[in-house]
């Protein structure tokens, strides 16, 4: 039995981790945790509750990823995305944890027209980007038997999200002006902690790519979003020029999936597919 510890506990991929636990309660055990029930700063804290609960790995979903705010608030962006990360790979070392560490599509710049590949150069264009591989390139200096795993356009039932967003404005407005010059593909993070957890149990380190299959603009996301939903809302394609934003955001964010498929032996389902999964629960609640 694995026991891991899982840093941000209540945020989306968190919540989803603990939804699927019972999937893996005959090799896992996780021990969810966020900032109110143990302090990621202290290493004597970490160390302690290592050792209490007999930790073998630590999966690292806690971050800081408001993308706006975080051109203000760099600090605590810093803190969250580079300086954590680190200690964590450090302890993870030292400890001959396992470690796997949530990233983003963020540390690429979005200039490609080729699907991004784990090897290809980083370059983000934005502080939450760049502190994000700030911390991918912490973690890779402690040596440690790290695996980084990269996401992008992330959405759950829980917290925060475009999903939520436009299911609850297309309920209060006739439209929606929504950018279609930005590309990539959404991810049900239901879907990425099984991957997770899949990978976490594996002696494969390094870092992989994980999205949900196939292509979209965030005005196909959210007319998708609409049309499953059933809502009357008018879905309006923009230029990102047309919705300024303090952040930069990449306007290409596909990523090749082909390396993690074949570490896994899996298959990744199509993000309609997941889309409509993810729907339908939320009908439920």
């Amino acid at each position: 039995m694995l026991n891991v510890l899982v840093t941000g506990g209540n945020g989306q991929l968190g919540s989803e981790l603990n939804e699927v636990s019972s999937e893996y309660s005959e090799s896992l055990k996780l021990f969810l945790v966020n900032r109110h029930t143990l302090n990621l700063e202290s290493e004597s804290e970490l160390t302690r509750y290592i050792a209490e609960n007999q930790i073998g790995a630590i999966l690292n979903t806690a971050a800081y990823t408001a993308v706006d705010l975080a051109e203000k608030e760099i600090e605590k962006a810093t803190t969250s995305n580079v300086t954590i990360p680190k200690l964590l790979a450090n302890i993870s070392k030292f400890h001959h944890l396992r470690f796997l560490h949530v990233s983003t599509d963020f540390v690429f710049d979005g200039k490609s027209c080729q699907p991004y590949r784990e090897e290809d150069p980083i370059g983000p264009i934005s502080v939450y980007g760049k502190t994000k591989a700030r911390g991918e390139e912490e973690i890779q200096k402690t040596d440690s038997n790290f695996q980084i795993l990269r996401t992008s356009w992330a959405y759950s039932k829980f917290g925060n999200n475009f999903l939520k967003t436009i299911r609850r404005l297309a309920q209060e407005k006739p439209e929606l002006r929504i950018i279609s010059d930005q590309i990539g593909s959404p991810t049900w993070v239901r879907d990425l902690a099984r991957v997770s957890l899949q990978l976490i149990q594996t002696d494969l380190p390094g870092i992989y790519h994980y999205s949900n299959e196939g292509v979209a603009s965030w005005y196909d996301f959210a007319k998708e979003i609409v049309e499953i939903s059933r809502l009357k809302t008018k879905i309006i394609p923009i230029e990102t020029k047309e919705y300024p934003t303090p952040a930069s955001r990449p306007a290409y964010s596909v990523f090749n999936k082909s390396k993690i498929k074949k570490s896994l032996n899996i298959e990744i389902p199509h993000w309609k597919d997941s889309l409509k999964a993810c729907l339908t629960e939320m009908e439920k609640i």
